[in-house]
C-alpha cells in the first residue's frame, strides 16, 4: 500500500487489477491516487488444524511445498501443540487499521473482536473514516482489508481482529490521515497486542508519530509494511514512513516471492527494513465470502504479524522488544535477501518458535540461580 504524506497530509493508495475465474476474485495490488493501504485472559482451546494450511483461503507461505520461501507454519503449530490435545494460551488481540473488513465472511467472522463497552449484535469493529454513517460497522467496499484479516487468521487461527476502518476514497488526504491516527488511539485505549499498519508513505507527520510513540510507551508491538515502490529505504530521499520513524516498537516488513526472491515493486533497506516475509501473489480473504490474490508488502506485513501474535498466545510474557528481536533473529538467511534487511533473511515461525523457547528458558534458570543464592 502507498500513502504519499506532505508534512500533516497523506494519500495512500493502490488500485486493483480484478479478473474473475470462476466464482473468486483474483487481485494483484498496483498503484493509485487515493489514500488507503499500501491482564491476560487464558483460555483453553483446541489444537491448530492443520487441513487449515490446505484452505482455499490459504497461501503458498504457509504450506510445505515452498520450503525455501514459506513461512514453516505448519512446524510452528506442531512445536507449539508439543503432544496434548490441548494448550493453555493467551487470547491475542490484534488491530488491523485498514480499509474496513467483510464482517460476514465465513473464514473471520468469528474471530471479529467487538471494542470493549461496545458490545451489540450489530458491532463489529470500529469505523473512523470522514462520513461513516455507521461508526460500529466497518465494510469493507474495496477488499484490502478482509485479505490483510484473512492471512493473520491463516497463520494464528484462533486469533482476536479488531478491524479499525480509516479510509474513505472521496475523503481528502488531510482527513484520512485523521482517520489513521483516531484508528491508532483507539487501539491503544483497547490494549491491544499487536497492531497490523498496513500503511505508509514518503512524508512524516508529527501527529501520527506521536500516537505511534504513545503505543510504544503502552508496549505494542507495530508490524508496518516497507512499502512498494521499488526503493532503498536506507537513503533518506526515499525515507518511507513509519517504518523511517525508527521508533523501537516498529517491526518494518519487505516482501518475497515464492522462490525467495525480492518482490520487483518491494521496498528494502539493509538498516532500515527489519525483514521479509511472503507477499507477492498471496491468497486470502476477499469480500462476498470470496477468496482472491493480492500482491504487496502489506500482505507480508499481515504474516508477521500473524507469527507474532502466535508466538505472544504461547509466550505471554514476551514483551514487544523481544517479540521484535525474536522474529528479527530467527529468520532464515537468504542470499537473496542479505542486503534488503536488518534480518537478512526471511520469516521462520518454526525458528521463531525455538528461539522463544531457548529465551524463555535461559531466564527461567537465571531464576533459579538467583534464587539458590
Amino acid at each position: 500500500m502507498l500513502r504519499l504524506k506532505n508534512k500533516l497530509s497523506s494519500v495512500m493508495g493502490f488500485a486493483l487489477t480484478l479478473f474473475v475465474i470462476s466464482q473468486n476474485i483474483y487481485a494483484l495490488e498496483q498503484n493509485s491516487k487515493n489514500k488507503i493501504v499500501d491482564s491476560i485472559v487464558k483460555t483453553s482451546r483446541p489444537l491448530f488444524e492443520k487441513e487449515l494450511i490446505f484452505s482455499e483461503y490459504g497461501s503458498w507461505a504457509i504450506t510445505e511445498e515452498y520450503q525455501v520461501s514459506s513461512i514453516r507454519l505448519r512446524e510452528a503449530w506442531e512445536k507449539l501443540g508439543s503432544n496434548t490435545e490441548k494448550t493453555i494460551r493467551k487470547s491475542v488481540l490484534v488491530a488491523v487499521i485498514d480499509t474496513g473488513i467483510d464482517y460476514n465472511h465465513s473464514f473471520i467472522k468469528n474471530n471479529i473482536e467487538i471494542p470493549r463497552g461496545l458490545a451489540s449484535s450489530g458491532n463489529y469493529g470500529m469505523d473512523f473514516s470522514k462520513g461513516t454513517k455507521d461508526k460500529n460497522k466497518p465494510e469493507d467496499m474495496h477488499g484490502h482489508g478482509t485479505h490483510i484479516a484473512g492471512v493473520i487468521k491463516s497463520v494464528i487461527p484462533d486469533v482476536k481482529i479488531l478491524p479499525l476502518k480509516y479510509y474513505n476514497p472521496t475523503a481528502s488526504d488531510s482527513d484520512n490521515l485523521k482517520s489513521t491516527v483516531l484508528a491508532i488511539e483507539f487501539a491503544i485505549e483497547q490494549n491491544v497486542d499487536i497492531i497490523n499498519y498496513s500503511s505508509g508513505g514518503p512524508g512524516a507527520s508529527l501527529e501520527e508519530l506521536r500516537a505511534l510513540k504513545k503505543a510504544e510507551e503502552k508496549g505494542i508491538l507495530i508490524v508496518a509494511a516497507a512499502g512498494n515502490r521499488s526503493s532503498n529505504i536506507d537513503d533518506i530521499k526515499n525515507a518511507y514512513y513509519p517504518a523511517s520513524y525508527g521508533l523501537s516498537n516498529i517491526i518494518t516488513v519487505i516482501n518475497h516471492d515464492s522462490d525467495g526472491r525480492l518482490g520487483p515493486s518491494s521496498n528494502f533497506g539493509k538498516t532500515k527494513a527489519d525483514i521479509s516475509a511472503p507477499g507477492t501473489r498471496i491468497r486470502s480473504t476477499l469480500p462476498g465470502g470470496r477468496a482472491g490474490y493480492l500482491t504487496g508488502t502489506s500482505q507480508a506485513t499481515a504474516f508477521v504479524t500473524g507469527v507474532a501474535a502466535l508466538l505472544k498466545s504461547q509466550y505471554s510474557t514476551l514483551d514487544y522488544k523481544q517479540l521484535k528481536k525474536l522474529i528479527i533473529d530467527s529468520a532464515r538467511s537468504s542470499g537473496e535477501l542479505k542486503e534488503k534487511c536488518v534480518a537478512g533473511g526471511m520469516l521462520d515461525a518454526s525458528r521463531a518458535v525455538d528461539e522463544a523457547q531457548r529465551l524463555l528458558e535461559m531466564k527461567k534458570l537465571e531464576r533459579q540461580i538467583a534464587q539458590s543464592f
